[in-house]
């Protein structure tokens, strides 16, 4: 019989680790090919774990709620034949045992020298990791607030959900009670904290209900806030004119859909001359880190969709400006499906350099959206509406129905000022009303 290891996949350039949330197959069960045996969480998105083998569970190492690191082995996986996995040689398995160790050595520096940043430190028995440390540099939380805090990770580790919930409870006061000393034995730090047993479990009334945010609503919330304290938000909106628009899709989404099998939204449309203004405008497509401007190669669009628990999340269109209209069209069905179904992979949601969000969705005709961070701009598309609108010709102005839309730009006040964020938005109304009813697809 062989064993094959079951390893956390890469899943991104930025995604370092992942949260274990559940596991789908126990010990002793047989799995397929393919098939997912857990599943994970990362901060943007949730995701299987599929079996490259078939098999038999023999062993998990790992419990939900751990915080499992890429190429970490999650489960072993007894398979039929030789024990050939790996086999090219026990020596790349000591090589590879040198570069953990190597990994892990460099890792550990950079967590000193994020100690020393974030002015909280791993202590005794409690090892904090790089995000959980941000955080509580960024929401204010002392070190012996942070030691006070019960993990619910292996070994008794603080996560994210830990340190999200305690500033969540923490109020609005950050003057706290008096910090409890490092030598204090357990049971006394538990009483620092804010116990879960101080919210409601139920009314007196017994008329309202209690709803515990779900995990990626508090992500969503922090990340909110977070943008909103960091950027300073401006506003620019335009009315455009999208007649043209209107009819070119209705003439053509039939045979369209014959012929590629997909649906012809207005999404890839808006998204085509979004990418276009971000070709004429370069610096609407930078991001910011500290002082220091970074102007992006590709333009990537993120894509705000609405999930069925009523959170968001915004996969990401790679190289927009390299698609054509059909390209477009197959890429924004894909990522918005797969959004939808919880499909989505942590590569799809990492890298985006600008974002859009329809608003028009839900009826509303404008918006002001919060910043992507670190983005420096977002696009809220309203509602396409019929209205009477002033019309002018040569022969004269005359009154007649238009198809009309508001476009709401957001964007970072710090980097760009209102000339560049009004003449973005400008040149995305123009792409679209300049639209050409004759265009073939």
């Amino acid at each position: 019989m062989a064993k094959f290891e079951l390893k956390l996949p890469k899943m991104g350039e930025s995604v370092a680790e992942a949260t274990i949330t559940s596991w789908l197959k126990d010990v002793g069960d047989t799995i397929e090919m393919d098939d997912p045996v857990l599943e994970i969480a990362t901060d943007k998105v949730d995701s299987e774990v599929p079996c490259e083998v078939e098999g038999v569970l023999v062993e998990r190492l790992f419990n939900v709620d751990d915080v499992v690191q890429v190429g970490q082995v999650l489960a072993i996986i007894e398979t039929e034949g030789e024990d050939d996995f790996n086999s090219d040689s026990k020596e790349e398995t000591s090589v590879e045992a040198n570069k953990y160790e190597a990994v892990k050595e460099v890792e550990q520096t950079i967590i000193k020298a994020q100690d020393a940043v974030a002015a909280v430190v791993s202590s005794g028995d409690r090892f904090y990791s790089p995000l959980v440390k941000n955080i509580a540099k960024a929401e204010g939380v002392s070190q012996a607030e942070l030691d006070g805090i019960s993990g619910t990770g292996k070994d008794g580790r603080v996560t994210k959900n830990d340190i999200l919930d305690y500033i969540q409870n923490k109020g609005i006061s950050q003057n706290q009670p008096e910090a409890v000393k490092v030598e204090a034995p357990v049971t006394q730090v538990k009483t620092v904290e804010i116990p879960k047993a101080e919210k409601p479990a139920v009314i007196s009334n017994g008329e309202d209900e209690i709803i515990e945010m779900t995990r990626m609503g508090k992500l969503v919330a922090h990340h909110m806030v977070e943008s909103v304290q960091t950027s300073a938000h401006v506003q620019s909106f335009i009315e455009a004119d999208v007649t043209n628009i209107w009819n070119w899709r209705k003439k053509v989404k039939d045979g369209f859909m014959k012929r590629e099998g997909e649906n012809l939204t207005f999404t890839p449309i808006f998204m085509e001359a979004i990418a276009k203004a971000l070709r004429d405008f370069p610096m609407m497509n930078i991001s910011l880190q500290g002082d220091t401007i970074v102007k992006k190669k590709n333009i990537n669009l993120g894509m705000a969709a609405a999930l069925p628990d009523g959170n968001l999340i915004v996969p990401v269109i790679k190289n927009a400006d390299q698609l054509n209209l059909v390209g477009m069209t197959k890429q924004v069905n894909d990522l918005a499906t797969r959004a939808r179904t919880g499909k989505l992979k942590p590569d799809d949601t990492q890298g985006g350099t600008y974002t859009v969000t329809n608003v028009g969705t839900f009826g509303s005709i404008m918006g002001t959206p919060i910043i992507n961070q670190p983005q420096v701009g977002i696009l809220a598309l309203g509602a396409i509406r019929k209205v009477p609108a002033v019309i002018e010709t040569p022969e004269g102005d005359f009154v007649g129905i238009r198809y009309k839309m508001f476009l709401s730009h957001s964007y970072d006040h710090r980097v760009v000022n209102g000339a560049l964020g009004g003449m973005f938005v400008k040149a995305v109304s123009d792409y679209l009303e300049a639209w050409d009813i004759n265009r073939e697809i």
